[in-house]
């Protein structure tokens, strides 16, 4: 049985350094087989390109400043753009939660901008009420009232019909982001998630 606790690992982590340190179940040292398998699926087909060109991203992404040390010149959403095209990506979708109509608008007319043919789709497409999916009263936000509810899987049937070659979500809720990527075609990424006490930044939690 696979097991790892790369997260109480040391600081002086065996997998960043050659002279680092390893727990008991450390997976570079114990999974030689499906380090293997990784590198031969990297090597597959468009996994191939879109593993590389997410490291060119990386490395374009920071300036190396006059101590020789990267530092970070580009925002998450200049990354994807820069992505998008690296790719060569023509038409992408742009799956968002109705809390963020404003940041859609924006970061899509960037995408227009910079050559994108964009679909957009909010989580309320379909004006569906909460009720009509089996939610209980007591279970809405505020149970006298009509609330429609979030629609990740036609979000992504909607993608999936314009064929579009890569989709960005934008603020969806937990648990309606799994439901998208389930169903989406193509492949991912994220501009901004959902947290609702710290402005949108779950890490400040850990703070």
């Amino acid at each position: 049985m696979v097991t790892s606790s790369c997260a109480f690992c040391y600081s002086d982590k065996l997998c960043k350094s050659e002279n680092g340190h390893c727990m008991v179940d450390c997976p570079t040292c114990t999974q030689e087989a499906l380090a293997e398998e990784a590198r031969v699926r990297y090597a597959d087909g468009e996994n191939h390109l879109f593993f590389l060109n997410s490291l060119r991203q990386v490395s374009a992404s920071h300036i190396i400043d006059e101590n020789g040390k990267p530092t970070p010149c580009k925002t998450r959403a200049e990354e994807i753009i820069d992505f998008c095209k690296r790719m060569n990506y023509k038409k992408v979708g742009l799956a968002f939660c109705a809390a963020f109509d404003k940041q859609a608008n924006c970061f899509a007319q960037m995408l227009l901008d910079n050559g994108f043919d964009v679909v957009s789709i909010i989580c309320k497409v379909g004006g569906i009420e909460k009720e009509d999916v089996g939610l209980e009263m007591e279970s809405k936000v505020i149970p006298q009232r009509r609330e429609i509810t979030c629609n990740p899987i036609e979000q992504a049937m909607i993608l999936n019909e314009a064929n579009t070659e890569f989709n960005i979500m934008l603020g969806l809720c937990v648990g309606h982001d799994s439901l998208f990527l389930k169903t989406s075609n193509a492949m991912c990424t994220v501009l901004a998630v959902k947290d609702r006490v710290n402005n949108h930044d779950p890490l400040k939690a850990f703070e």
